[in-house]
């Protein structure tokens, strides 16, 4: 029974679906579109750190994916890791997604015509429990702002990860003081929200405002100061499922 007080499931899932459909018309709207382009600078400079940080914690836990590997990546936007995981060889039909937002799901879904890509959102994954070797949540946590939605998620992400699978996470650790739509995710929260998963955590990336100025300057200079951790704004971990 739920108490007067108590809001219903179904009702707070609702709510947060619908405030994040909202905020993702505002920035199609609002913010400029070459400024978080792939194209730029900084994002092609932060994609290739990320991507070969990534691919050494996933060879060092030995689960680097492979051909015949389903690998899933939830809220996958208008290509995630897709063509990151094709490089490493995963075949396009082990591809799969769900994402909320249905004209990144279309842009997607022209990219990779023969893969899986579900429109919906996370908190029911349209899958069987232990279907996926490799699980990526990549820069989506920080958009849902309801603790409860965020705790049903994980809870169906450790579902449909395999024993022995992967969790791959990157996202940022520290609020947005600009953004009252994001709220960053640090350490401690990952350990919380995922305590029957276990592996490593790293801090990463260069802040994106530094990294805006610095990148198109010089590539050596921006390199030598995301090796440095305290100017680092996103956690990057690999944990696994026993």
């Amino acid at each position: 029974m739920i108490s007067q007080t108590e809001t219903p499931r179904t009702d707070f899932v609702a709510v947060e679906r619908e405030r994040m459909r909202r905020e993702y018309q505002r920035r199609a709207r609002d913010v400029e579109p070459n400024r978080y382009a792939a194209s730029q600078p900084f994002a092609r400079f932060e994609v290739e750190v990320r991507n070969r940080r990534a691919e050494r914690l996933l060879r060092s836990h030995q689960l680097f994916p492979k051909p015949g590997d389903d690998c899933l990546e939830v809220g996958f936007g208008s290509q995630g890791w897709f063509t990151q995981l094709i490089s490493w060889g995963v075949q396009e039909t082990e591809l799969h997604g769900i994402e909320l937002d249905p004209e990144r799901a279309a842009r997607a879904r022209d990219l990779f015509p023969k893969a899986d890509l579900r429109l919906g959102d996370a908190v029911n994954l349209p899958w069987d429990s232990g279907t996926f070797k490799l699980v990526i949540a990549s820069t989506i946590f920080t958009s849902i702002l309801d603790p409860r939605v965020r705790r049903l998620i994980a809870d169906e992400i450790v579902r449909v990860m395999a024993p022995g699978g992967a969790l791959l996470w990157y996202d940022f650790a520290y609020d947005n003081p600009r953004n009252r739509n994001v709220r960053g995710v640090p350490r401690r929260e990952i350990r919380q929200l995922f305590p029957g998963l276990r592996g490593g955590i790293q801090r990463v990336t260069l802040a994106p405002p530094l990294g805006r100025i610095v990148v198109p300057r010089s590539r050596a200079l921006a390199t030598f100061l995301e090796g440095i951790p305290l100017l680092r704004t996103h956690l990057l971990a690999v944990l696994t499922k026993a």
